[in-house]
This record gives structure tokens, sequence and C-alpha cells, in this order.
């Protein structure tokens, strides 16, 4: 749990029913129908990573070897699974996903000047700007043109359409970095273009491929948003609370870019002068001493500003719920249930 975050907020319904489910502290426990799967993922990266071009093949390979979540992946292959067995093409688009998600990390972090991405040092930090960014075009350009051996039609379109959603979405966070006056309505399309929509398609892809009536599809694609909701909202979080050392990156990063998140616009919407000030003079700053890190997490456990974006967290994972709830009991639907629960108990 975060450092100086308050617990959970009183359950809903459907996180109720299923707060008795066990916990898992990493989601590794939670793939085991879909482990060979997403082994053949990896197999899939690894040899998109290999290029006739020495710097971009040993980029390719230092990138996708770097294992994240794999979360969205995941989430295409069990979407896939509600409606039908696994497929060579579900694997196929699983593995895109993936490589588009990396494509959107690799400008992240040179946007974000970050230097550390999942516990190892990041392209931008280790080649350089000028190669990053190429890099970056790359495997986009690379998983659209992928994305073109699909059989789906709909399923070109929407990674499309998703890839220039996600890139809007870091626009509008660029064009208000260091603004105190944002909106917790602009910050929930941020972090839905950003992130969500990826979580949505994955889900949307799955049912593609599972042949879906048009109904379960929608119901599984809000599934797949307000997971995404709940992820970011989390991190955003973890961001503020969490432990650098489970994270695999520095905390503050969002305050350090200007990234002004829900915790903090709560702060900014229901402290005084003092509170508004304390936070307006730690945006920009990368090397924030820990007396001041521990001033703002107490400032902001004082109030209510952890416990309303915790309550936004559980809002949007119990709307996964509902989305999933009808659905006839599997594993693969108790293992969507549990992905929800996962979200909101996560360390890192």
């Amino acid at each position: 749990m975060l450092e100086s975050a308050p617990a959970m907020t009183s359950p809903t319904p459907l996180l109720d029913r299923w707060s008795s489910a066990p916990k898992w502290k990493d989601l590794s426990a939670l793939y085991g129908e879909i482990r060979a799967d997403l082994d053949r993922v990896e197999e899939r990266l690894d040899s998109w990573s290999r290029s006739p071009n020495p710097l971009t093949a040993e980029i390719s390979r230092y990138v996708l070897r770097k294992k994240g979540k794999r979360l969205r992946p995941a989430l295409v292959l069990l979407a896939a699974r509600l409606f039908s067995p696994g497929s060579e093409e579900s694997v196929f688009l699983a593995s895109l996903v993936e490589l588009l998600h990396t494509a959107s990390l690799i400008h992240d972090d040179i946007v974000d000047n970050a230097g550390v991405r999942r516990g190892k040092a990041s392209v931008h930090a280790k080649w350089g700007p000028n190669i990053t960014v190429l890099l970056g075009d790359y495997l986009y350009i690379k998983s659209i043109g992928l994305s073109l051996q699909s059989r789906h039609a709909r399923v070109i379109r929407l990674l499309a359409d998703v890839s220039a959603r996600m890139i809007e979405g870091e626009l509008d966070e660029y064009a208000l970095a260091g603004d105190l006056r944002v909106t917790e309505e602009q910050y929930r399309a941020i972090i839905e273009s950003k992130t969500a929509v990826l979580f949505g398609a994955c889900c949307r892809i799955g049912a593609i491929l599972g042949l879906a009536s048009p109904e379960e599809e929608e119901a599984v694609a809000a599934y797949g948003l307000n997971l995404g909701l709940t992820f970011q909202v989390v991190d955003d979080l973890l961001d503020l609370g969490g432990d650098p050392a489970v994270l695999g990156k520095p905390v503050l990063a969002d305050l350090a870019e200007g990234r002004i998140t829900l915790p903090l616009i709560r702060a900014l919407q229901t402290g005084g002068r003092a509170e508004r000030e304390r936070i307006k003079a730690l945006v920009g700053r990368r090397d924030v001493p820990a007396p001041e890190r521990r001033a703002l997490l107490d400032a902001l456990a004082a109030g209510d500003a952890f416990e309303y974006a915790r309550g936004r967290a559980v809002e949007y994972a119990e709307k996964s719920l509902e989305a999933i709830e009808p659905f006839p009991e599997s594993p693969t639907r108790e293992t969507l249930i549990r992905l929800a629960l996962f979200g909101l108990t996560r360390r890192k």
C-alpha cells in the first residue's frame, strides 16, 4: 500500500462480493491459462526485434526484452478466450499491441526526460534523444504495418485510431504541464486517451477475434476502458507514495514533469493557500529532499486527497466488474475479475 495513503474506501457491491478472492502479489500468478500463449508472444516480439541494421536490432532487443506487466497482450488473449479457444491470430495481435505500447513508452520517456524504465536505464538515457525518437517512430510504423496482416479490417482501423488517441493524450498532457488550474475532467480525458483507450481496444480486439455479439463486444471494451482508468489512477497514487525500490523508478516523477494528477488536483481544490504554494514550489523539481516529500505526503494524507483519488479508482474498478459480471462463469471471467481487484491493490 502507499506509504501515507489511507486504506481503500468502503467496498462497493461487486468489490465486496469478490473481496474474499485470493490476493496476488504480481500478475504472473493470474496468467496460468494463457501462459503458453504469452510465451509465444515473447517469441514473436523477439523475432520482431531482429533487423539487418545492427543498431536497430540492439535497441529493439533492449526494449522488447525489458518485460513489463504484459497486461495489454494478456487482455487480448483473455478477452478472446471468453468466447472461443485461443488462436494464432490472437497471439499475433496480442504481440502487436505490446509492440505499439512499447513504442508509446519510448516516446513518453523522451517527452518526460525519464532516466529509468522498468528498473533499467531508459532508451533515452542510454542512446540519447535523437536515436530514441527514430526508434519510437520505427516501432510505431512497424506495428501499424504488421497490423495490415490481420484479416479483420476493423482491428486495423482500431489500432490506427488508438495510436492517434494516445498521441493526442500526450499532447494534451504536455499542453497542461505545470498548470495548477487543471480540472478533474481534463485529467480524466488525458488518462483515458493515454492509457485507458488501449486497454479498451485490447479487450475489443479479443472480442472481435472471438466473434462476440455487438453487445458482448461493448461490454468487454467497457471493462477494459475502466480497468485502464483504475490502473492509471493507482499509478498516480504510487508515484506520490509508493516505494521506489518496488516501483523500479523514482517517485514524484509526475510532479517533476509538471503533471498535476488527481490527488494533487483534489488538494489544490480543497486546500488553502499554503497547500497551493507547497505544490507550486515542487512542480518541475527533480530532486526533492526527503523532508519536503514527507511534508507533501503528510499534507495530502491529512486532507482527503489520497482518499478521494482512491475512491475514484474504486469506482472505475466497480464499473469494470459491472461490465464483466453478466458473462457466464468461467476461469477466464474469474481472471478478468481478479485483474480488476489486482489493479486496486498492486504496489507497482
